[in-house]
Formats: structure tokens, C-alpha cells, sequence
């Protein structure tokens, strides 16, 4: 990548300002050892809750908040995120920095435990966006739930798509990489699905659905 498209991207990924309460859920997150999206994934994510006008959205991966933050920004006033993670310690994390984002506590629903026990207890067609950020070896069982839960012309979106440059590489790669790339071919060719992949962060696979 040459300087000058480096510089672009480092300066489209610090467009949208973050607040001190993404801060200190980055800072949560980075003690705990796990990944936020990035600044511009996060604003991309607002950008597409706002898009299609959400008020049910539903997070797979809550993590200390950083990417639930963004979701609720975009969302409707009245809007609730249900948010799904194993670790309710993570969750504790990311109630305090919606709370000190402004949010209410009855903008967000917790759930603690695995996604493919909490999922199908989820409504079907009860939601306006499915956001991605769990395990990769599980993305295609996800997308199937996404589907259910989604309404016509609701959006998926999976982060993590580009698996920091491995999805593309030719050599051998480890089973979570190849099911994303199963899970790039699937919702490329899928005819309930209007697909583009986004390169901010480690890469926002979309798609509506039809």
C-alpha cells in the first residue's frame, strides 16, 4: 500500500471523533485482551443502524461496548440493542460506557451465554440489523440465524471479513479463515441477499435482505 492511500485510510478511520466513554470502553477492552472495532468500523456501523432506521438490533459479541456504542448512536431514540456475549464481566464493562454515553438502561437487553443458545430463542423477522463480532469458526450458523431474525430489507454485517489480510492470501490458513471465506462466497451468491464487502477496520461484510 503507498504512503499516500495509507495516510487516506488512517485519516477516514479518525473522521468521526469517539467520545470519552468509547475511550474508556477501548481502554476496558485492551486491559481485558480482546478486539474493538476500529473508529471508522464503528462509525460504519452507526452509519448503517441509521441507514435502514433501527429499532430492534441485534449484537452478536457485546465485548466492553465499543461497537454497541456506535450501533445505539445510530439507532432510533426509542431503539433497543440486544447484545449477546459468554462473558457477563465484559458486560458489566459495557453497561457502565452506555451509561456514560447518555443511554438509558432500557436501551440495551444483555444476555449472557453462548450466541447459538441465545439465537434461536431470539423472534424471527424482529430485527432491522444483526451485527457479527463472535466466533469465526461459527459465521456461517450465524448467518442462518441472521436470516430468521431478520426483517425484509434489514441488514448483517460480519467485522472481521478481511481476518487481517489472511482471507485473501494463497497460502494454507487455519479453519476460521476458511469459513470466511465460505462465508464471503455464500452471501456473494445468495438471491436473498444484496451484498458489498467494506474495507474499513478488518473488513465489514453487508448484505440486505431481500
Amino acid at each position: 500500500m503507498t504512503g499516500n492511500r495509507q495516510t487516506s485510510w488512517a485519516f477516514a478511520d479518525a473522521y468521526v471523533a469517539e467520545d470519552d466513554a468509547l475511550r474508556w470502553a477501548r481502554d476496558r477492552a485492551r486491559d481485558a485482551g480482546l478486539r474493538s472495532v476500529t473508529p471508522g468500523t464503528g462509525s460504519a456501523l452507526g452509519l448503517l443502524a441509521a441507514s435502514v432506521d433501527a429499532k430492534a438490533v441485534a449484537e452478536i459479541g457485546t465485548g466492553c461496548g465499543v461497537s454497541g456504542i456506535h450501533l445505539l448512536h445510530g439507532m432510533r431514540p426509542d431503539g433497543v440493542l440486544t447484545t449477546v456475549d459468554p462473558e457477563p464481566e465484559h458486560q458489566q464493562f459495557a453497561r457502565q460506557a452506555f451509561r456514560a454515553s447518555g443511554f438509558a438502561s432500557n436501551r440495551a437487553r444483555f444476555i449472557p451465554g453462548r450466541a447459538l443458545d441465545v439465537l434461536p430463542r431470539l423472534a424471527d423477522s424482529g430485527y432491522d440489523l444483526v451485527f457479527c463480532d463472535g466466533d469465526r469458526l461459527e459465521v456461517m450458523d450465524y448467518l442462518a440465524e441472521s436470516l430468521r431474525l431478520l426483517r425484509p430489507g434489514g441488514l448483517v454485517v460480519f467485522e472481521g471479513a478481511f481476518a487481517n489480510g489472511r482471507t485473501v492470501d494463497s497460502g494454507p490458513q487455519p479453519t476460521e479463515v476458511l469459513r470466511l471465506r465460505e462465508l464471503l462466497r455464500t452471501v456473494r451468491e445468495s438471491p436473498e441477499l444484496v451484498p458489498s464487502l467494506l474495507p474499513v477496520g478488518d473488513g465489514l461484510l453487508c448484505a440486505v435482505k431481500r
